[in-house]
């Protein structure tokens, strides 16, 4: 391992050597904030040729009434949005270019927040993280190295709060629609004798959801103290929470949405997902002298958790994914089958995440190398108790449990990457990583049968890009960027056990003036083997994937801020692309055909978000908020059943300030109205197919399909006010 990095070390410093044989060897005078050294291994400056978006904190307020992470970047480019309760609470998703959450890589202060196994991230764990942030950098495509899971669509990273040179308090409450309200106390004692500072957070959201029933009570803290000084900043931070949501995954059937699309399927009463997720990290950013600084972080998360729910013996079949459930019996800790009819059962993960991460940076003229280091081992405890049950054996006993597993995952990642000028106008970028990761599981799956895995991958995913600046305000980039990533436990599951490669080139257009900023990039992604959502659910209501072999994502995304007026601006993106698998099989009628081109599911071609912001008198802001997601299929199949309707939605945001002369240094007031004209639209679902026995048919089998809705909230409001102090 010390040799692969050393090697990728010496290999970037020998492409940007060139960079350096004409220009002076001098200090370089721009200085940076220590608590931006936290994320600059994984995040990009402005002129990188990386497509990317940031979000500042002044931005995320503006917005941040409850709802989750997800919805608060529902209007950058490219990206997509769901919501399971409809509201915007609780169980959310994000999707970049087309690409699901589990592609999506995820930091926070360069700590992978993915799930190890099933790569998804579940924000429901992290009630309203969004008040802890600082910042946050959104980059589609491949983008540059980071920790954790390779980025498959997008990497999002966060940056918590930074440390707060005064003392402040801050009180806010926000309520509206559904029940929906939030409670949020924060403090800072600032710097104590200009070293010290201890922060803090105490959140409580709660909504009933726009679906029947799909309530979340979230609540979570952050707690963070810090040492600083000059050259060095100590961070040590505790957060995260617990979570309470009653299950809206089954989504409902194109009659249902019909007849109400607010009803639920589910009818227990404690039909509930139960987890408790805390993080532990330690940062230590040392600045040692202009050129050099050093980064080390540690993290231990501890998640602990179930999700309760009743099986019938009259449930039969199971729409996630039309398989015949085993409900009339179950295997004890003995191994005995234990004849059964009705039960209650909780499915239960116990797990274990532990992190290093290290890096080092040079900064010098016209030079910046930064190499590191990513070590996180994850140890995963799966089982399942049955709590109750209409007729047991005499030798059946409460919590009974029906399966267990076990599963470690280790990944380590070594990286070097550079920033060098060739000359005035052009600047090089180089970046090279190396991935290993093992995977190992033992014990039985939640459908009892062996689950035994044990595999090994080994990546290298190099990068490259140019970027010129021209004599005006244009400036140009290209890029090149692969990246290798490895399934994920549902698909090894599903016997899937090949790893997927992504292609990324990338072409852009940058455009600034103090009026206008234009953002345009043309990109395509060329996949083998990609995992593509089959438009399938499994039993908790996880996405199923399959593999594709070939496919592609060719697209053009346009991302304008215009200044218009003094009072008056537009921010506005759109993004057209075209999403398809070149030779995709699937079995129809008990034949395997080859249905050659077909669109990539959960993939539209058009999705464009809009904001027009008015500040009529100075501490107000009335935006228009709009956004449009172009039809998409479910499947990859394109079979007209699994098609999804575009859909047209927009939103009402006011701001306003007051600054009191006693008291309180600031009152924020906001409103929100959400899909101010009331549509009804769907943005996600699922999909799939079934065979059933037909005489009529050639083969003696008809293929059937099946599709669920996942309806969004009508016309809502939240409110909220801010007392700072």
């Amino acid at each position: 391992m010390k040799n692969i990095f050393l090697f990728l070390t010496l290999l970037v410093l020998s492409v940007s050597a060139y960079a350096q044989q004409n220009q002076k060897s001098q200090d370089s005078t721009k200085t940076e904030k220590l608590d931006e050294v936290l994320v600059k291994a994984v995040r990009v400056d402005a002129d990188s040729p990386i497509t990317h978006s940031n979000v500042s904190k002044e931005e995320i307020a503006k917005r941040n009434l409850g709802q989750d992470i997800p919805i608060l970047l529902n209007y950058l480019p490219s990206v997509v949005t769901t919501s399971d309760a409809g509201a915007g609470v609780g169980y959310t998703g994000i999707r970049v270019r087309g690409t699901d959450a589990t592609r999506v890589n995820v930091t926070i202060n360069g700590i992978p927040y993915n799930d190890a196994e099933s790569q998804g991230t579940f924000w429901v764990n992290l009630g309203d993280i969004a008040s802890s942030t600082e910042s946050m950098q959104l980059q589609r495509g491949v983008g540059t190295s980071t920790n954790g899971s390779g980025a498959f669509g997008a990497s999002l990273n966060l940056l918590t709060d930074a440390y707060s040179k005064e003392a402040y308090g801050e009180i806010s409450n926000s309520f509206g629609s559904f029940n929906t309200r939030k409670h949020t106390v924060k403090m800072s004692t600032g710097l104590l004798n200009d070293h010290f500072e201890i922060s803090g957070r105490l959140s409580n959201i709660y909504s009933d959801g726009y679906v029947d029933r799909a309530f979340s009570d979230l609540k979570s803290y952050f707690l963070q103290g810090v040492y600083k000084d000059d050259n060095r900043l100590i961070k040590a931070l505790v957060f995260g929470g617990s979570e309470r949501t009653y299950q809206s995954w089954f989504g409902l059937t194109a009659e249902q949405l019909e007849e109400d699309r607010r009803q639920n399927p589910y009818t227990y009463d404690n039909e509930t997902d139960n987890y408790w997720q805390d993080h532990y990290q330690l940062h230590w950013n040392e600045r040692i002298d202009n050129r050099w600084s050093t980064n080390l972080g540690l993290n231990y998360t501890k998640g602990k958790g179930y999700f309760e729910q009743y099986e019938s013996e009259t449930d039969e079949i199971d729409l996630y994914n039309g398989i015949v459930l085993p409900t009339d019996s179950y295997i004890n800790d003995d191994g005995e089958e234990i004849p059964i009819t009705d039960l209650i059962r909780r499915r239960w993960l116990d797990n274990d995440f532990y992190v290093v991460n290290g890096n080092v940076t040079y900064k010098n003229t016209g030079l910046e190398i930064i190499s590191g280091l990513s070590y996180s081992s994850y140890l995963g405890d799966h089982f399942g108790e049955v709590i109750w049950a209409r007729r047991f054996s005499e030798d059946a006993e409460i919590r009974d449990r029906y399966y267990q597993g076990d599963a470690t995952k280790n990944d380590f990642s070594v990286f070097s990457k550079a920033s060098f000028n060739i000359n005035e106008q052009l600047t090089g970028y180089v970046d090279l990583q190396g991935r290993f990761v093992t995977y190992k599981t033992d014990g039985l799956d939640n459908n009892r049968n062996e689950f035994i895995t044990d595999a090994e991958f080994n990546f290298f995913n190099p990068k490259f890009g140019l970027t010129y600046k021209s004599s005006g305000f244009s400036s140009y980039y290209a890029s090149y960027a692969r990246a290798n990533r490895e399934p994920n436990r549902d698909d090894f599951q599903n016997g899937v056990t090949e790893h997927e490669t992504l292609n990324d080139i990338e072409l852009g257009w940058r455009y600034n003036t103090s009026k206008v900023s234009l953002n345009t990039n043309l990109y395509y992604m060329f996949y083998q083997n990609q995992l593509v959502l089959t438009g399938a659910l499994d039993d908790v209501g996880s996405p199923l994937r399959a593999t594709s072999g070939k496919s592609y994502r060719l697209g053009l995304e346009i991302d304008a801020n215009i200044q218009f007026l003094s009072n008056f601006s537009m921010n506005t993106n759109i993004a057209v692309s075209r999403n398809r698998n070149q030779d995709f099989k699937s079995e129809i009628n008990g034949e395997l055909v080859d249905l050659g081109e077909t669109n990539i599911a959960f993939s539209p071609d058009v999705v464009i978000g809009n904001a027009l912001n008015y500040y009529p008198v100075n501490n107000l802001q009335l935006s228009l908020l709009s956004k449009f997601v172009g039809e998409q299929y479910m499947g990859n199949i394109d079979s007209e059943d699994s098609k999804l309707d575009s859909y047209f939605v927009n939103d009402f945001n006011i701001v306003y300030e007051i600054k009191p002369s006693k008291l309180f240094k600031s009152i924020i007031l906001t409103g929100l109205v959400n899909n101010i004209f009331n549509v009804k639209y769907v943005s996600n679902g699922y999909f799939g197919t079934f065979d059933f026995e037909d005489p009529d048919s050639p083969t003696g089998v008809t293929t059937g399909t099946f599709a669920g809705y996942y309806p969004q909230a009508t016309a809502n409001f939240l409110l909220g006010a801010t007392f700072k102090f």
